[in-house]
């Protein structure tokens, strides 16, 4: 599905994905590096539970929301991979985060 065209110099990065780990490229992002490493989709839709996959891969569409380090509704397109970043695929309907009053 997804295939690296040339093998860029760099530093590898190791991230988990639900509890295995995968390695990334200094630089990915955290969708390309789940694409790279041959991972169907990041989330669920809420209604069916079909698979969703990075789409727009600029922030736009909202299909690769992951949770990351613990933090739901990250978009992964638009997040860099750290060393030892624990990514969760999102299943099913996004919990919005309560704010605390000011």
């Amino acid at each position: 599905m997804f295939k690296r065209l040339l093998e860029a110099a760099g530093g590898r990065i190791r991230v988990t994905v639900d509890g295995n780990p995968v390695e990334a490229r200094a630089g990915d992002s955290v969708a390309a590096a789940m694409l790279a490493a041959g991972l169907d989709h990041c989330r669920t839709t809420p209604v069916s539970g079909a698979k969703r996959a990075p789409y727009c891969m600029m922030g736009v569409c909202f299909d690769c929301l992951v949770v990351l380090d613990g933090r739901p509704n990250q978009q992964a397109c638009m997040i860099t991979v750290r060393q030892g970043m624990k990514v969760m695929r999102q299943e099913g309907a996004r919990v919005a985060e309560a704010k605390t009053p000011r």
